[in-house]
């Protein structure tokens, strides 16, 4: 790749989310319950994880520089399901409500770092 057409790929935007993955043990429970589930119902496969920051379209410098700002001062917080819910429309989305003080703190200092708006759907 010449000087010119990398600077053009360092200044491209790609969509970017963060997510919150359980540990380890946790994650392979919820991957065996989420599999059960998919062979019942369908569905796709995906990684057990809390989205702390929805999709933001950014560089990968600003998305890394982002991200590392948004580390600083945040700490590991426990995290419970509250309650399971399901979006109504053909993915059938199943998801966690789970909204503990700790959880939506996360969430709002790592939002801020990213420039996230938030949905006002209900």
């Amino acid at each position: 790749m010449d000087g010119a057409a990398a600077a053009a790929d360092e200044k491209k935007k790609h969509a970017y989310s963060l997510w919150g993955v359980p540990p380890k043990d946790v994650t392979i429970r919820l991957k065996k319950l989420i599999d059960g589930l998919r062979s019942e119902f369908g569905g796709p496969e995906f990684q057990p994880h809390v989205t702390v920051v929805g999709a933001v379209h950014l560089t990968e410098q600003d998305a890394l520089s982002r991200f590392n700002s948004a580390c600083e001062g945040l700490k590991p917080y426990a995290a419970a399901v509250d309650r399971v819910a399901q979006l109504p429309f053909e993915l059938g989305c199943e998801f966690v409500i789970n909204l503990p003080r700790q959880v939506v703190e996360a969430s709002s200092h790592c939002g801020g770092h990213f420039g996230y708006k938030r949905s006002t759907r209900k």
